[in-house]
């Protein structure tokens, strides 16, 4: 049996040698309800609109069916 994935010298070599980066201020992300809404939002809200600026007929055919269905036409 040859050796399959090197010795246990060499292990952490790349993260030992890259340079340390302090890390920055970020801005706080929203809790509870409202990151639910944030995630409703880019899921649905946003992507049904850029799938709508493709103009696919068949596609928008079905997604008037489905907003008429869910009482929002």
């Amino acid at each position: 049996m040859g050796k399959v994935h090197g010795s246990l010298a060499r292990a952490g070599k790349v993260r030992g040698q890259t340079p340390k980066v302090a890390k920055q201020e970020k801005k706080k992300k929203p809790r509870g309800r409202a990151h639910k809404r944030m995630q409703y939002t880019r899921r649905f809200v946003t992507a049904l609109s850029d799938l709508a600026r493709r103009e696919d007929p068949i596609l928008l055919r079905s997604l008037n069916y489905r907003w008429l269905w869910l009482g929002r036409g």
